[in-house]
């Protein structure tokens, strides 16, 4: 298992509680890849550096997790068709 940190954010339509419900989500997709999440940040309404789906701001979430290499792109794929989130991004933590 190595370590990951993931940014996603969620749609702005979507208010705090409906936000905290996308992130149980996305938790149970890593249990269900046989992952862990260690650590759970969500940042908030932001700015987005430029307009994604005729949106100007997004509900940040970092995550850090435990996770297979093999399992990465299938979390990659579930979360690009998950409605409530517009963009993801998994990146290797060097230990």
């Amino acid at each position: 298992m190595r370590k990951y940190q993931m940014v996603f954010i969620v749609h702005p339509e979507f208010d705090e509680d409906q936000a905290n419900e996308v992130i149980s989500d996305v938790k149970d997709l890593v249990g269900r890849n046989d992952g862990e999440v260690t650590k759970v940040e969500p940042w908030g309404l932001r700015k987005l550096a430029y307009p994604i789906q005729k949106e100007h701001e997004g509900r940040y979430v970092l995550m850090e997790l435990e996770l297979a290499p093999a399992k990465v792109s299938e979390i990659e794929r579930v979360l690009n068709l998950m409605e409530p989130v517009i963009r993801q991004l998994i990146v290797r933590l060097e230990v």
